[in-house]
């Protein structure tokens, strides 16, 4: 079974300036003279993280990592009280995309993404298409209404009501109804007292249950607060608006993908975004690989999805 490359470090990096009063971290490493490739994180907020590098054969790619909006290394940061998401958006990000290429000097380049990476990485390539030469994506979210209920509005709940107690907590009993709308009053609280506590309960909730199995090591790296408040804060912001997507946005328009070269990886048992969403995309892209892993979760680095995703990036190293 495949897993990660060996540790590498960037050869190069730096803070882009995409306007708005926003600067992106991004960095490279791998081969400078290899295929380009750029990973999308999840979240949104999520940032990067060393393991992400290791995805892909250094020897024979050139590997790009950015941390989106608010989140990571980039500036400013969504933790900070008066941090301002108006600029935040799915287009914002796409756009960005597309700057971060032209400022590497690169022509085309293959799309990797998972979760909320899937996303972002469908809305690129349907915008872009001619500056993709692949897509892997895996866990795929596409924040359709039915999603974003079944995660945070309850439906989970029926596998893990233990956590989802400690999810609804910080949310007053009368409030309920509406978890996500309740969340955005509490992350947007100016009160550390209302908006850390409500930012590590949410990041708790999806730290806990996207793997098979429990993870404490994940769950503590969601948790510190820093990162929660800012992770907390940019999901519910992308969720309260749909993600500034038209109904079933993208998988209609999944067809524009029907010549890009693209792997599915889907975990069977993937709480966070459920199967059905990855096989609406597969039914209206047949042409993709779809690959369903029968014993894993949500998480990049579930043994049988890493292995999945590291056999695409080896077979589309060319």
């Amino acid at each position: 079974m495949r897993t990660f490359y060996p540790e590498i470090e960037p050869y190069d990096s730096g803070l882009l300036d995409v306007g708005d009063g926003q600067q992106l971290y991004w960095e490279t490493s791998g081969n400078p003279d290899g295929k380009p490739v750029v990973f999308l994180h999840g979240g949104p907020g999520g940032g990067t993280n060393p393991n992400q590098r290791r995805a892909f054969d250094p020897e024979k790619y050139r590997i790009v990592l950015f941390d989106q909006r608010g989140c990571g290394k980039s500036l400013p940061h969504a933790s900070e009280p008066e941090a301002d998401l108006s600029a935040n958006t799915t287009w914002h990000l796409v756009a960005d995309i597309e700057k971060l290429r032209e400022h590497l000097g690169v022509e085309r380049w293959m799309v990797f993404g998972g979760s909320w990476g899937s996303t972002l990485a469908l809305a690129y390539a349907e915008t872009h298409t001619d500056r993709v030469t692949e897509l892997v994506l895996r866990g795929i979210f596409t924040l359709r209404p039915a999603e974003l209920d079944w995660f945070y509005e309850g439906g989970a709940a029926a596998l893990f009501p233990d956590l989802w107690e400690g999810f609804v907590e910080p949310v007053p009993v009368a409030e309920r109804g509406r978890l996500i709308r309740a969340y955005s009053r509490l992350l947007n609280d100016p009160d550390p007292a209302v908006h850390i506590p409500a930012g590590v309960a949410w990041s708790r909730w999806e730290s806990s249950t996207i793997t098979l199995l429990p993870r404490p090591d994940v769950v503590a790296s969601f948790t510190e607060q820093q990162y929660a408040v800012a992770f907390a804060r940019i999901e519910n912001h992308y969720f309260m608006n749909g993600g500034w997507f038209e109904e079933e946005q993208l998988i209609r328009n999944a067809h524009l993908l029907a010549d890009i070269p693209a792997v599915i990886v889907q975990g069977r048992y993937d709480v966070c975004t459920p199967a059905m969403t990855a096989w609406d995309l597969h039914r209206a892209w047949p042409e993709a690989d779809f690959r369903m892993i029968p014993d894993a979760g949500h998480a990049f680095d579930e043994p049988g999805i890493l292995d999945a995703l590291i056999e695409a990036t080896d077979r589309f190293a060319g």
